[in-house]
This record gives C-alpha cells, structure tokens and sequence, in this order.
C-alpha cells in the first residue's frame, strides 16, 4: 500500500496560514494529502492582556484546534515571537519537522513581508526543505535523511505588498470559494487574537480582514468570476526535486489559475 502523500503548510505564528494559506491546505486535504501546519514562533507577543506563560498555551492550544478542523497535525511554535532568527539552532529544528513530515508539497511564507519573524521564517523553511536530503547536517532531534521529490510554494504576505508598500504579484491562484467556509472556521478557532489585532492593528474583524484579503486576491488575478483566491508563486525545483512540476495545479486541477496579464 502506497503512503499517503503529505502537505505542509508554514506560518510564522498561529493563524498566519490560516489568513494566507488555510485554503489550500484544506482542498489539499480533500485531494487526499495528510495536512501539517507548523508555525516557527509560538505566539508569545500576541496579546495585550496574558502574561507570556499563559499565551503561548492559549495559542498553542488555539493552533492544534484550527488544525484539527481539516484533520491536520499542528507542530508548535519552536521560538518566542520577535525571536525568529535565521541561525543554526532554529534552522536544525525545522528541519526536523520537515524530514518527520516529509511534505510533497510546501506552503511556505513570502520572501517579502512587512516584519522579519515572517521572513525569517520563509528563509528558515526554503533552507530546511533543501537540507533535508544531506545526512551530514543534523537536524535537533536527530532525524534520518529524506529523498523525495518536494514543491514549494510561497503564499503572498500579509495585505499583499512589503515592508516598502510594493504590491507583490502572484503567478497563480487558488480557488477557495468552495472552502471559505473552512478557512472562517480555522480563523474562528485562533479566539485570543481577535481583541490583541483589534488593539495594535486597528483590524476591526479579522474575519471580515482575512475575507478581503481573498477577495482582494482573486482581484489581482485578472480571472473573471474567480470570488475567492489564495495567491502564490512558485519556488525554483532545482535542489527540491527532480522535475520541473507544477503539483499544485497537477493535484487541484481547475482550481488553479494563472494570472490573466
């Protein structure tokens, strides 16, 4: 019997994926791949009102319930927030999780966003997947080495632009009209960040935010009719996987599209 393929998505916190990526992840589930969320930072800075200890349980906790949603395994934040660093010990930890998942597909964050805990973690992930093969890098904890073939992707940032307000561009996009109802009930699940988002972001619902920004996807898309989209571009094969493949569009077919120039 053949192993069942797996997909991870990546965050740098709890409910980073669910507002840019939870909805692929979710019609990659239906797809029938093993989901996997991880996020790099623990939650440790989102709230105005717990002490550290009590946030990083609540979200932690908060997190795992998301994941469950889809059926997904949730693996914690490995570092405080405002502490996700490109270094050698970080680097060692997710790349443990990438050789105990081992992903066919990975959603991961953009190279450009506004704070650096997201690319950070973006650089953490790329690095990761591409060790993953090499038996003289040591991951914590020790894991053995894995070969197979892995596509990348990178989901677009936060509000779709950078730190420099420069809109970033996907090359294709997601159809999650048919999951928006899914990726509401993950969000939904994420309950301590409603008043911390409120209170330093000014996000009045971060529901109704993380619909806009679908919305404003499918926008960018140039597609007629698409309502609801996720935005990524893909990552270079080379050192990820033998061939030049698009999986995503392979595994979800029509609820692929390319950007309409």
């Amino acid at each position: 019997m053949a192993e069942q393929k797996t997909a991870l998505a990546v965050g740098a916190h709890p409910d980073d994926v669910e507002f840019m990526m939870a909805g692929t992840l979710a019609l990659l589930k239906q797809a029938g791949y093993q989901p996997h969320i991880l996020t790099v930072a623990n939650g440790s800075c989102g709230t105005a009102e717990y002490s550290q200890k009590d946030i990083i349980r609540i979200r932690a906790k908060e997190a795992a319930n998301a994941a469950a949603v889809i059926g997904a395994q949730y693996h914690k934040g490995l570092v405080n927030d405002i502490e996700v660093y490109y270094d050698d010990a970080t680097l060692r930890k997710v790349a443990a999780v990438v050789r105990k998942v081992k992903p066919e597909i990975v959603l991961a964050p953009s190279p450009q966003d506004y704070m650096e805990d997201h690319t950070n973690s973006c650089r953490l992930i790329v690095t990761a997947c591409f060790i993953r093969g090499m038996r003289n890098f040591f991951t914590d904890p020790p894991l053995s080495p894995v070969m197979n073939d892995l596509y990348l992707y990178h989901a677009n940032p936060y509000g779709h632009r950078d730190g420099m307000r420069t809109p970033i561009v996907p090359s294709l996009f997601v159809d999650v009209a048919s999951v928006m109802d899914v990726k509401d009930k993950m969000l939904r699940c994420h309950l301590s960040q409603k008043n911390w988002l409120d209170v330093s972001q000014g996000m009045d619902s971060y529901i109704v935010t993380m619909k806009n920004l679908c919305q404003e996807a499918a926008k960018m898309s140039g597609v007629k009719g698409l309502k609801y989209a996720e935005g990524f571009r893909q990552h270079m094969h080379l050192g990820f996987s033998a061939q030049d493949r698009d999986m995503l569009k392979e595994v979800l077919g029509k609820k692929v599209v390319a950007r309409k120039r």
